[in-house]
């Protein structure tokens, strides 16, 4: 993904974020339940929940809600959450690539063709966007008072980063799959919490359209974001910065 799209879409992700809150913290509380309830309530030893607890924290998920959450999911009251991927395309060719955490695929697998369907899109087979989209380890960092970057950014492609980006204060981290773990071991021994760390999506190839055709296809991501269901939405559309006020 370009440059420019990425950091527009940093930008956009946190105007989402704060629009809707409610939202995002269901979302990250899911993400806890499933990583608690499949690997363990202790964050030492589950390193997806200890990830999934960093994230909450970053958006100022409150401390009682994580507790509630973990504690919950390694209950006998947990909700059975199965996780879940479809793969299609939008109007005008934009491939769209959606996870989601469900307690029932039906509904969910139905409101996602819905949609789909609603914005002249349609759903494929699992693994047909597979030479689309590149699985990337992305981390967002807020720079720490004092650091010196050039220095950090070394580090950081000494511990297995393939590209650092540094703008308005924040370092933006791209690594292979595989490296995940290896950088955020590398950012644990800095004392460096990453605002946001996760395994992404990234498209090896982007469409542009206009302003016009692009609406529909935003409307599509949009929608689908709003789903309950739906965890993250991942796309190929190259989205100019005044084309994010209308999704």
């Amino acid at each position: 993904m370009a440059g420019h799209s990425k950091w527009a879409n940093i930008k956009h992700r946190k105007g989402a974020a704060d629009a809707k809150r409610g939202k995002l913290f269901t979302k990250l509380i899911k993400e806890i339940s499933v990583a608690a309830r499949t690997g363990g309530g202790d964050p030492e030893s589950n390193p997806r929940l200890r990830l999934a607890i960093q994230n909450a924290k970053g958006a100022n998920v409150p401390k009682d809600n994580i507790e509630r959450a973990i504690n919950k999911a390694t209950g006998n009251d947990s909700t059975d959450y199965t996780e879940v991927s479809y793969e299609g395309y939008g109007s005008n060719g934009v491939a769209v690539f959606v996870e989601a955490m469900t307690d029932n695929p039906t509904r969910t697998v139905q409101n996602v063709r819905s949609t789909f369907r609603k914005y002249n899109g349609s759903l494929g087979t699992n693994g047909s966007l597979e030479f689309i989209f590149q699985r990337k380890g992305v981390f967002t960092i807020q720079a720490p008072e004092g650091i010196d970057t050039d220095e950090f950014t070394l580090t950081l492609i000494d511990v297995g980063a393939e590209d650092v980006e540094f703008q308005d204060n924040t370092f933006l981290v791209t690594c292979a799959m595989e490296d995940f773990g290896r950088v955020q071991k590398g950012l644990e021994e800095q004392k460096i919490e990453a605002e946001n760390a996760e395994l992404q999506r990234i498209p090896v190839s982007m469409v542009s359209l206009d302003d016009e055709a692009i609406k529909e296809v935003l409307k599509l991501i949009s929608v689908l974001e709003d789903d309950d269901d739906v965890q993250k939405v991942y796309h190929n559309l190259d989205i100019q910065e005044h084309q994010y006020e209308w999704l």
